[in-house]
């Protein structure tokens, strides 16, 4: 192993996914990892196969179809896990890893496990070499390392190493650790356990957001002999997220005067791109001041910045924009574009659509063009990712007419139709509604017609491209009477229409969500 050479772990469809409201269909989870490889991940892993069917199927078609990364699946210490696990990589071939973990620290051991040390130590163990039967790379969790005794901590490492594990990593699962703290627990495995200095066997980080010190632990426990980051895109997952994959990579980039020995396989020019996607595709928008990727990341309001900018960039940025892709958009399409101007369009944006996804991705380019000047890669770029977010469809809109003004009750009248299994439409429905806005009345319509009734809980719309004309994007997430949050999204030059299309979205995603649930419970009792 090349001790200067920093890989970086993806966990942006496993811990990102495990976001609330954040779940991805396979052709999103699919685009993501293409993307992922394109960007040049190390390692993605790829989800949780034992979790679920659709987990399972995800990560064995991530495996057989990206080749430029590792892929991995993560897996309890329990024999079904590991053995789901290695089946759903296994089309990746040398390529292939299983993520196993265990639980070592004093607070989880007691209540949650209810295992003394050695016990711990010999399911570790047990677990590691179950999976070194199934693929070559194991990496072994020690969760909640970060609040684990130093000492037992080495134990359990050498013991997994013992059993066949090659990466080792050191998860603050709940945010808990301070960088000077988190420095001398890394540095303690390095200095006691051989294998590390050696490079026979790799540290890895995993550090949680809690304590908005992620990404700065990660750097830490790089200076204290860590060789694998786990990140995920925008810093998205469980509570307050993950360490941020952007911050890390150009941390390590900007500050070589510090880092410059360490070496990275990422394309930086990807990182914008990936950022939008991963944000369209979990419906989770970037907040406009995060760093990197954020909107104002690079904006300068202050007079004193703007002239310092103008007579040399680098009085007010240590970044170059176009370093990590910003101002990268080529000229704008127009409705008399053809399929074939589109379709390679869509290749050089990264996206690879089948040829029925490109027909209907087209067929929405033509509506959009016949109501605005140009249509711009932001804008195709959410076209084909709202395409990608379809749900296999119960109810279609084809028609939404709207009546709202200061001195009207908002009025929207809503014909949807009904699919059968062939998405052919079986019935047409219209009804109307009236709200406290024009949205709002329109999905108080869709609620009266699908005989469904959603609770709005999140709504975000943005502008897309530029221009009075520009695209709007709505992201949304409605609690369906579950407890559950179910994201929708949509896109149009109407923002009313826009909203209507997010939200039967996530009617469908609910129906669908509901079949599959029940379709379960019949095969579970056949």
């Amino acid at each position: 192993m090349n001790n200067d050479r920093i890989v970086i772990f993806d966990t942006t469809l496993r811990d990102g996914e495990q976001c609330p409201g954040a779940s991805m269909n396979l052709k999103e989870k699919m685009s993501v990892a293409h993307q992922l490889s394109r960007l040049g991940v190390d390692v993605i892993e790829a989800g949780f196969p034992v979790i679920s069917d659709g987990d399972f199927a995800a990560v064995h078609q991530i495996a057989s179809e990206v080749e430029n990364s590792k892929i991995a699946g993560l897996a309890r210490c329990v024999a079904k896990d590991i053995e789901a696990a290695g089946k759903a990589v296994a089309p990746a071939g040398v390529r292939g890893r299983i993520h196993v973990f265990l639980a070592t620290s004093r607070i989880h051991r007691e209540h949650k496990l209810g295992k003394a040390q050695d016990q711990i130590i010999k399911l570790a163990a047990e677990g590691v070499a179950q999976a070194r039967t199934m693929v070559e790379d194991v990496e072994f969790s020690p969760e909640d390392a970060s609040r684990t005794e130093p000492d037992f901590l080495v134990d359990v490492c050498r013991a997994a190493i013992d059993a066949g594990a090659t990466t080792l990593n050191i998860p603050d699962t709940v945010g808990f650790a301070i960088p000077d703290q988190y420095f001398r627990l890394i540095k303690h495995l390095y200095d006691n356990i051989v294998e590390f200095q050696t490079g026979k066997a790799l540290i890895s980080v995993h550090c949680h957001n809690d304590l908005g010190l992620a990404v700065a632990n990660s750097l830490a426990a790089i200076s204290a002999g860590a060789r694998q980051i786990e990140c995920t895109v925008n810093g998205i997952g469980e509570r307050a997220g993950n360490a941020a994959l952007e911050e890390i990579v150009m941390a390590l980039k900007t500050r070589q005067d510090y880092f410059g020995q360490y070496k990275l396989g990422i394309h930086s020019r990807e990182i914008v791109k990936t950022s939008r996607l991963v944000a369209r595709m979990s419906g989770l928008s970037v907040q406009r001041s995060k760093a990197i990727v954020g909107e104002n990341a690079f904006a300068h309001s202050s007079g004193i910045h703007q002239d310092g900018i103008l007579k040399k960039r680098e009085t007010y940025e240590i970044i170059d924009p176009e370093e990590v892709g910003w101002g990268l958009t080529e000229l704008p399409l127009t409705k008399h574009s053809g399929r074939a101007a589109v379709s390679s369009r869509l290749k050089h944006l990264g996206y690879k659509v089948s040829e029925d996804d490109l027909a209907a991705v087209f067929s929405r380019f033509k509506e959009v063009g016949d109501k605005k000047k140009f249509v711009y890669d932001d804008d195709l770029a959410a076209l084909v990712e709202g395409h990608l977010t379809v749900v296999p469809e119960t109810w279609k809109l084809e028609y939404l007419h709207v009546t709202s003004g200061t001195a009207t009750i908002p009025t929207a009248t809503v014909r949807i139709s009904k699919l059968d299994s062939d998405k052919k439409s079986v019935q047409s429905f219209q009804d109307a509604g009236v709200g406290d806005g024009p949205v709002d009345a329109a999905l108080k319509a869709i609620d009266r017609l699908t005989k469904v009734r959603g609770k709005l809980l999140n709504y975000n719309i943005r502008a897309v491209s530029q221009g009075k004309d520009a695209l709007g994007e709505v992201n949304i997430q409605a609690d369906f009477g579950d407890g559950k949050l179910i994201p929708g999204r949509g896109a149009g030059t109407d923002i009313v229409e826009a909203s209507a299309r997010a939200y039967l979205n996530a009617v469908n995603r609910h129906l669908y969500n509901a079949r599959q649930a029940k379709q379960k419970v019949t095969d579970t009792a056949q």
